[in-house]
């Protein structure tokens, strides 16, 4: 992998961050029923982090010469709080499989800072899914 294929990936890893972004803002807005304060909480609570994320990306994309996407991905449809939950688990497993191979991605090309920090970001995603697991486990 050469550098601009790094930038590339990093582009997209912060396409699925804006993604996230927009998905915790607009899920904790749709949520209904008798778990839509906590659920609407909990899906809050986790936009500053996705947001610093996506800062530490577009910041680091800058560094290495690219520009930074303004693009997101978009965001999967739900309608029901189990389905919110479960298209937020699936992005958060797609961020902790990307971030862990553009960490090892980052180290082969010398950039052990960026290597480590993605790494952080592993430990954060990973944090994100099992606590949605836990909402998940033995939904009604």
């Amino acid at each position: 992998m050469d550098k601009q294929k790094l930038i590339d990936a990093l582009n997209a890893d912060l396409a699925s961050e804006f993604q996230a972004i927009i998905m915790y803002t607009t899920y904790s807005a749709q949520v209904m029923g008798p778990y839509r304060l906590e659920l609407s909480k909990f899906m809050q609570s986790e936009i500053p982090d996705e947001q610093g994320h996506a800062q530490f990306l577009a910041d680091k994309i800058i560094t290495l010469g690219g520009i930074p996407t303004t693009t997101p991905l978009p965001v999967p449809s739900a309608e029901t709080p189990k389905e919110m939950l479960e298209r937020i688990l699936e992005a958060e497993s797609k961020a902790i499989a990307g971030y862990s191979q553009r960490s090892e991605q980052a180290k082969a090309l010398g950039e052990l800072g960026l290597g480590v920090q993605l790494e952080n970001m592993v430990v954060d995603e990973t944090g994100h899914y099992e606590e949605v697991k836990k909402l998940l486990a033995d939904w009604p």
